[in-house]
This record gives structure tokens, sequence and C-alpha cells, in this order.
């Protein structure tokens, strides 16, 4: 076998057919041995096009997982503001339904743990605010009620009895604070947020401080003082604007050492319209997740029936207050506050004066700076939007009273709106009697219905608009609006309380360049710009005896000069920088030249709260007090006395 082998006969001879072997062929195999064709050598294009398919897979998923992540994160968040502690979830069920694409109001509740003395006593509201988002007027509107003023008390399960508005909170905590301000008011509440403010410091610093104009010298040290219920809290802040960081902020929106519960509100008033400008102007996406956290920790949103809120809804509300047009954000006070009490310290309101700031907060008046500022210069108000000729209408009698809508459509047809009356009798009635405030339903499928219908309301005084309903596509006769008039109309126009503006009245001005030259020269040498005097101040005002004038780093590379005066009990000021762009100066309401010089209208509602000038590089904004005390009129008689500082 060993020799056959070797000589290739046999099972080992190769099967070739070479005549030395003739064997029968192998058994068949299902393996097969081949070899694979060589891949053709790739392109550089291909290879390209292949790293950039792998990148944009990589891309795709890291995108996917962020927006997942972000998904996630979101949802976690809101859930832990959802009211969860059993006070906030007993005020829930005391809450009004919101309406989708309706004005929506919330409570907020401000409240602390003071610390010393008073840690053992009850938690105190320090804050009591409504917040009230209007999607079809887009604004907002903001009222605050001093925690000194006296009203009546609801707590449920106890007799109504009059105390300090924030004695609710520490009784009943947040359903008794809720029920009170509903009764007060007789506003419907869709949601109640509660505040802690031992966070307030977290989310002022996480947002990277606020800029605030600080009206006057703040001052307390209670250094050597034993703490006790007679102490206030330190401070120490300068005049000026400034960016305060969230231990200053807080100290500024609570102080009430040397002046009453009014300011402290206008204060926080103040805070809350510099947060939003903060928010808006300058706010970075980065900050997002540590001010998310802060927000998340310290305060709770309960919504009615105690029902989750929604990603969505939070995120709508935080737009739509991100988007607000300038000019749209609105601080209504409850006017004419007389001191009460043994003491004096607690504040009543006298009949009617509560009604009224409700009205501003429910209807405010987006063209209120226009009619104010025609009333300062003398000129004639033309309102915006379209002309009363362009506006066709039909007038529903919704009340039940004979004449009503007749009256109505009379008053229009005299201000030459275009009546349009149904020809059978029957059509000139809504299908229902109850209505009690006037309804304009505009046609959203013409372009200016919705400004046509703000036009029309106004003159209704608080009336309330919406989109047209199917209802009534049958009383509409081709009209762009639709006035289903209700028991609030009384047979004439006239524009109720919470529109009327403040009476023209003289400046209340005196010459008196002498009192501030000297100060604006002290300070001369340390800043780079053209200081101006203003020629004119506020007849019963003079320079502030603390801190008159203060020179300081206003931005990086940018000086400002303060220039502070008191009145009887309040104080506004002058500031002066090369600062062209600060905050608080971007979406003024109006820009006019007045004598060759440019000006621009700072409105809190029909009140100019700042005048600014704008003159070779620099600007000069004169700022009305914390309570707007000082007329339009002394405001800008004052801005325009404003003239260069000699040598």
């Amino acid at each position: 076998m060993r020799t056959t082998l070797k000589r290739g006969i046999g099972r080992g001879a190769g099967v070739d057919g070479n005549g030395r072997a003739v064997l029968p062929p192998a058994p068949a195999t299902p393996m097969t041995l081949y070899r694979q064709p060589e891949r053709p050598r790739r392109t550089a294009l291909q290879l390209v096009g292949r790293i950039l398919m792998w990148l944009l897979v990589a891309l795709l998923v890291l995108v996917g997982g962020l927006l997942g992540g972000a998904y996630l994160y979101v949802h976690e968040k809101v859930k832990q503001v959802q009211a969860h502690t059993p006070e906030v979830i007993r005020a829930s069920r005391h809450l009004d339904v919101p309406i989708a694409g309706k004005a929506a109001t919330a409570l907020v509740i401000g409240y602390d743990h003071r610390a010393g003395p008073e840690s053992k006593l009850p938690s105190r509201s320090d804050t009591v605010m409504l917040i009230r988002a209007d999607p079809v007027d887009k604004t907002i509107s903001l009222l605050s009620f001093p925690r000194d003023l006296i009203v009546p008390i609801h707590c449920p399960g106890r007799s109504v009895y009059p105390d300090r508005i924030n004695a609710a909170y520490s009784l009943c905590k947040a359903t008794g604070t809720l029920e009170t301000v509903k009764a007060l008011t007789g506003l419907p509440i869709n949601y109640v947020i509660t505040v802690d403010f031992r966070g307030f410091k977290q989310v002022v610093d996480r947002l990277g401080g606020v800029w605030i104009d600080v009206d006057r010298r703040y001052f307390n040290n209670n250094a050597g003082l034993t703490a006790g219920y007679n102490t206030y809290a330190t401070i120490n802040l300068e005049p000026g604007y400034q960016r305060l960081d969230g231990t200053d902020a807080l100290d500024f929106v609570r102080y009430r050492h040397t002046d009453s519960d009014l300011y402290r509100v206008a204060r926080q008033q103040a805070f809350v319209k510099a947060f939003k400008e903060q928010v808006s102007q300058s706010f970075s996406p980065f900050k997002l997740p540590k001010l998310i956290d802060a927000i998340t920790s310290n305060i709770q949103v309960g919504q009615a029936g105690n029902k989750p809120i929604s990603a969505h809804t939070m995120l709508s509300y935080a737009f739509f207050g991100y988007r607000l047009p300038g000019g749209h954000f609105f601080q209504p006070r409850i006017e004419n506050l007389q001191p009460a009490g043994p003491l004096g310290y607690e504040l009543q309101a006298p009949p009617g004066t509560v009604e009224q700031a409700v009205g501003q907060f429910k209807n405010p008046d987006v063209e209120a700076p226009d009619k104010a500022t025609a009333q300062a210069l003398g000129t004639k108000y033309r309102p915006r939007g379209p002309k009363p000729r362009q506006i066709s209408l039909v007038v529903l009698n919704g009340n039940g009273q004979p004449g009503s809508a007749a009256n109505a459509s009379f008053e229009l047809a005299k201000r030459r709106y275009r009546v349009i009356v149904p020809p059978n009798p029957a059509d000139r009635n809504a299908p229902r009697y109850d209505n009690a405030t006037t309804k304009v339903y505009y046609d959203k499928r013409v372009p200016i219905a919705a400004a046509a219908a703000r036009r029309v309301a106004s003159l209704f005084g608080e009336a309330e608009r919406a989109p047209l309903p199917p209802l009534l596509r049958s009383h509409q006769f081709g009209a762009m609006l639709v006035i289903v008039v209700g028991q609030s109309f009384h047979g004439t126009f006239a524009p109720p309380p919470s529109q009327q503006l403040p009476k023209k009245e003289p400046p209340a001005v005196t010459s008196n360049p002498g009192a501030t030259i000297p100060l604006l020269r002290s300070v001369k040498r340390k800043v780079p710009f053209r200081l101006e005097y203003p020629g004119l101040l506020e007849k019963n005002s003079s320079p502030d005896s603390t801190m008159p004038v203060r020179s300081y780093w206003i931005a990086k590379g940018r000086k400002a000069v303060r220039l502070v005066f008191r009145t009887a009990d309040d104080y506004w000021g002058i500031e002066e920088t090369n600062w062209a762009d600060a905050p608080i100066l971007q979406e003024p309401n109006f820009k006019h030249r007045i004598k060759g010089r440019e000006y621009d209208f700072y409105y809190a509602g029909p009140k100019l709260h700042m005048i600014v000038l704008r003159d070779h590089g620099a600007t000069y904004w004169v700022e009305n007090s914390l309570l707007d005390a000082l007329s339009n009129e002394t405001m800008l008689a004052i801005a325009k006395s404003l003239r260069p500082l000699g040598k």
C-alpha cells in the first residue's frame, strides 16, 4: 500500500484521467470550495460619501437621543411643579376650569418661613398677586394686593371677618387666600401658584441677575442689635440702574423699613417687569437647566380639580410671555389707599377703588399710551386699526331689555359705523337673553376683524371679544362683527373708569437749575460724556439729602450718573449714561421728535413712567417715582428742560 501510494496508484492517485488510475467518482457533497471574486477598489468620492452617511446616521441618533432626553426631562420637571402638598391640592379644588383660547388668571402666593424669634410663627404670604394672560389681546396684566390691606377674610368652615389680606394664608393657607381674593375681586381664577422665597435668590442668580432701576439709597444695618420683632432686614443698595443678584433683589422687593406697603408692592411689580425683560432679551439656553431646577424646587402650580398640567400648557404660557409685544404688559394698582388701624399700619381701600383696579386688570387698554401721549403733547388722538366706515356690524339684543339693540345701533351709527339691520325682527335678537356683559364677535376670515372688534368693544367698556361661533352665523348677514348687547349696556357709550385717562393738567414744575448744576459739576470729570442738567424740577422736589448724586460703572466700559430727588413722600430721578442699549431702554411705546431732539416714551398703562432723551451719543432718562406720582405733563416738561452742563 505504501508503494502504491508513492506511485500514485489506487485511491491516493489523482483523479485526472492520465491513465494511471481509473476510479469511480467520489460521493457527492453539499460543500463547494470556490474563490470569491475581489471587490472593485472604491473611488475617493465613494469613500467620502460613505463617511458622510455614517456621520449623518450618528448625528440623527445623537439628536434623537437629545430630543428624547429633553422630552423626558421637561415632563419630569413639569411633574415636579404639580400641586403635591395637601394645602395646594385643597386649593386646586376651588379653582375654575380654564377655557382654551380665552384669558386665564393665576393667583400667585409668595410665602416664607421666618428665622429667629418668628420662626415658630405660621408662614405668611408676603406677596398676593393676580396675573392674567389674554391670548386675544396678547396682553399680560398684573394686580398686586398690599399685604396690609384690610379685606373680608374668607376661610372655608369659618365666619367671614375683616383682617389684613395676608392673614388668610396664616389661617387657611392657599385655600384661604384664594377664596378671599375671589370674593374681593369677583374674578374666576384658573391656577394657583405658590412660591417659596427661599428659592427666589436661586432663580435670580441662575438667571444671571436682574437689571432694576433702584430709585434711591436703601440702607439698614442690624449690627449690634438683638434680633427680634422690631428689627428689619439688612440692606445696602445705592441708587441707579444696576444688575442685582438674588440677595440684593430679595432685599429690594421686601424692603419696608421707611415707607409703606404701597411701595413694597410697587417694588415687587418693578421686579416682575424687570424679570420679564431679562428673560426676553438676554436669556441663554445654557442657563435653562439650572433655572428650571431652581423653579421646580420652590414652586407649585395647581389647576382646577388638581388635574395635571401638561408640558404643552406650561411651555405655551412661557412662550406667550417671552413673545409679548412691547407695551402689552400692564400693572394696574388699587389707588388712594388710606391708612387704617390704631397705629395706621393697615391700609383701607375707599369704595370703588378695588373695582376700578379689577376693571383695568380685566380690560387693559392697549391704546392708553397713545391717548395719554396725544393728551400730553396737545395733539389729536387717532385710534389704531380700521376706521368706523370700514367696519360693518350687526347688533343683537342679548339682555331681553326692549330697545337695547336699537339704542346701541343708533350710538354706533352716530359714530359712522356701518350698521346692518336684519330685515326680519326675529333675527335682531340673540339666541339667549342672559348675557351679563356685551360680547363682540368677529369673523376670523376678515383680516381686520380682530382689530375692529377691539375698537368697538372699547365703546361698550368692559365687553368681551371672541371669534364668531357657528351658532351666530345665521345672524351675520355679511357683517364683519356681530354684537350681542348684554346687561352691562345702559343705553349710551362712556369710557368705564378702567379706561379713563388722567385728567390733563399744567405741569407741576418750578425753575431751579441751581439745585443740580453743582451736583453734576462734582462728577463731571468722572464720566466721558456730556452731562445735562434739568432746568425744571417737580415743584415740591429737592435733591435727596442722603445721596443726591452718584457716579458709577453701570456696565463694562460704560459710566453713569444718577440724580435723586425727593418729594414729600416719594423719590424720582434722572439717569445719564453712555450706554445706549441698556435693557431698560428696549421697546419704547413711542418715539417723538420735539424741537429737533429725539425722545422715547415708556408708559405704565396711561401713566408716563420714563422719558428718554438721546443726544450727542448719550442717553438721559427721567424716571418717575415707584407710584408714578409725577403727572405726564410734569415728566415731559422736565425732560424738555434738559440742557448741556457748561464749564
